[in-house]
């Protein structure tokens, strides 16, 4: 976690410190409770005199960051009768900003996409993907808050993954995309949009043995650790791979860009 001026990047110090400021941002600007904050903070176990406790932390994360930013008029955290907010722009935000960018260029996907818009989408889908330099708030021991918000970045990620391997796809790149898709696809073994991404790719290349391997180890693996068989637009893909279905793009559009990754 770090906060970033023009010429500078600083970093809190103390775990505590960068749980609190975690949690402000998961908040996306809105209120965040006392009761809540604590349960981040310390979980079932809080300190004696906890609300001391954290008025102590806040005072010190307004000391910090008004050494980070002193030209700064008043303070970002901003206290209420019932909790904390935490004054951030949408631009000032590594979170937001990815965010933003991803649901931009799947509501353009969703409108259609031309030549030249494909390659503009790309270039905006490997910059928001750019942010990402590790786990979200940076590995730190997060409570439930903080938790749910990282779950949703993760699904972004994914979503923005999915976008950019069809993108390029569609642009002709199956052998320049297939390390990182067959990467995603790894890290995700239930994802049947990446599997059905990789799927493609490998028989885009001319690998049409090993594009219905990648479908048997995805069904192993959804009924040895799901309990579950492949969905049916799994199985159809499957079967299009084997019958060389000239539809084969035609099949995966739309579900993969336009609605977001379904993956187990």
């Amino acid at each position: 976690m770090e906060v970033r001026t023009h010429d500078q990047v600083f970093r809190l110090s103390g775990t505590m410190q960068q749980l609190l400021l975690a949690t402000l941002l998961a908040s996306r600007g809105g209120l965040v409770t006392v009761d809540a904050l604590i349960l981040e903070l310390w979980g079932d176990e809080p300190p004696a005199k906890v609300q001391n406790a954290l008025q102590a932390q806040v005072s010190r994360i307004r000391r910090s960051l008004a050494l980070i930013e002193p030209g700064l008029s008043g303070s970002r955290v901003v206290t209420t009768s019932s909790g904390y907010l935490f004054s951030v722009g949408r631009q000032e935000f590594d979170a937001q900003l990815f965010m933003d960018t991803v649901d931009g260029v799947r509501v353009a996907v969703g409108d259609g996409v031309s030549t030249d818009d494909s390659a503009r989408h790309i270039r905006e889908l490997r910059l928001a993907l750019a942010y990402w330099r590790g786990p979200p708030f940076g590995g730190l021991p997060v409570g439930p808050m903080c938790q749910a918000a990282a779950a949703r970045y993760g699904e972004a990620k994914n979503a923005a993954l999915t976008l950019l391997f069809e993108l390029e796809l569609r642009a002709g790149s199956p052998a320049r995309i297939l390390p990182e898709l067959a990467e995603a696809y790894a890290e995700n073994p239930t994802n049947e949009k990446f599997c059905m991404l990789l799927m493609w790719a490998l028989y885009r290349c001319g690998r049409q043995r090993d594009a219905l391997d990648v479908y048997r180890k995805c069904r192993r693996t959804l009924v040895d650790h799901l309990g579950v068989e492949p969905t049916p637009d799994l199985r159809r893909y499957e079967k299009a791979i084997l019958t060389h279905d000239p539809g084969l793009g035609e099949l995966i559009h739309g579900q993969a860009a336009v609605s977001g990754p379904k993956g187990r």
